[in-house]
């Protein structure tokens, strides 16, 4: 559809749904012709339905602004109708107009009571019923177009919403890629340098060890010379997921650090314990049994590690724990490799 079409559709829709639009639902063709008459000049439309059955589906049709209802009908009296008006979601907000032969103020409570809107003798003065019908059109259009304006309101929100919850869920994987290696799927450098901060300060609060272990697997470069670069890879992929189901507590962190270097922060672990984890995971690396036929310390991949432990002290930086553990795998490269090697205490 063209913008002009939708423009033109749009103004007919405005206009149908301003101009007032009147039922009546009378048995006699006699009084429809005299009510008819007396809305000819005025600016509205008017439909007559004899049938009560059709009532309902007649006024939905129409978009009747304005009920027009006879209380003494064949087969359905002017009060059940009422009552089927008020109980159907096309027309319970519908104006009705009870039209009466009588002023009886019995029969007049009895149709307000049954949902009636307004109630006139018939045949009414033609003033006050034009006057009446369009009170009651102007009133209930004026609901529909805030019922209308808050459903677009809700659902505008609604949308809103669902865009936000979308926008946090990118946001959420955004953070997520950002933070994770993206050859290995562990930690990247950059979560762990953020981790390593916070779990500095919670220890220096708390006055707890920390414990780091600094890891490398042994003569990666003469496996990568070897095997090639995607063979390299696959060892990275499959060392990393050994270290990984090797550390068991949710705040222990497993991180590449660069190259084929791994770290991995221990909260709160002596290092008598941060020692016999990192044997632990020395000997799943070797379990894995990655053949390496250059390596000067074994047929299959092997780590060398460092381990250091540290309570915060006044002045001490979380790059001391790094230099400690750093330090440690120095040496336990320059023992010969495929070993843990512990960071003395500091002073």
């Amino acid at each position: 559809m063209s913008r002009a079409e939708t423009s033109t559709e749009s103004l007919l829709f405005e206009e149908r749904a301003s101009r007032i639009v009147v039922l009546l639902v009378d048995d006699q063709a006699m009084v429809a012709e005299g009510i008819r008459r007396m809305l000819v000049d005025e600016d509205m439309d008017f439909h007559y339905c004899s049938d009560p059955k059709a009532a309902i589906q007649t006024a939905a049709d129409i978009g009747a602004t304005t009920i027009l209802q006879d209380l003494v009908m064949p087969g359905v009296d002017g009060m059940t109708l009422v009552r089927f008006y008020r109980n159907h979601p096309a027309t319970r907000n519908i104006p009705v107009i009870v039209l009466s032969t009588r002023e009886d103020p019995k029969i007049k409570s009895d149709a307000f009571n049954n949902g009636a809107t307004d109630y006139l003798v018939k045949l009414p003065d033609k003033v006050e019923l034009i006057a009446r019908i369009q009170a009651h059109s102007r009133s209930f259009m004026a609901q529909m177009e805030r019922d209308a304006a808050f459903a677009e309101l809700h659902n505008m929100q609604k949308q809103l919403e669902e865009a936000n919850a979308q926008l946090q869920l990118q946001n959420e994987e955004l953070d997520r890629l950002s933070s994770q290696d993206g050859l290995t799927g562990i930690a990247n450098r950059r979560h762990f340098d953020q981790v390593l901060e916070a779990e500095w300060r919670r220890a220096d609060r708390e006055q707890t060890m920390l414990s780091l272990i600094m890891t490398d697997i042994d003569f990666f470069k003469l496996f990568n010379d070897n095997y090639g670069h995607q063979g390299g890879d696959d060892c990275l992929k499959q060392v990393s997921a050994a270290l990984q189901k090797t550390i068991c507590r949710p705040g222990d962190l497993v991180a590449r650090y660069g190259g084929e270097e791994f770290v991995l922060i221990l909260p709160n672990t002596p290092v008598e314990s941060a020692m016999i984890i990192a044997e632990k995971l020395c000997a799943s690396v070797r379990e894995l049994k990655i053949k390496h036929e250059l390596s000067k310390v074994s047929d299959v991949v092997t780590f060398s590690m460092g381990v250091a432990t540290m309570i915060p002290a006044p002045g001490m930086v979380s790059g001391l724990l790094i230099s400690a553990a750093d330090q440690a795998l120095y040496e336990a490269k320059e023992e010969g490799r495929n070993r843990v090697c512990r960071a003395p205490a500091p002073r």
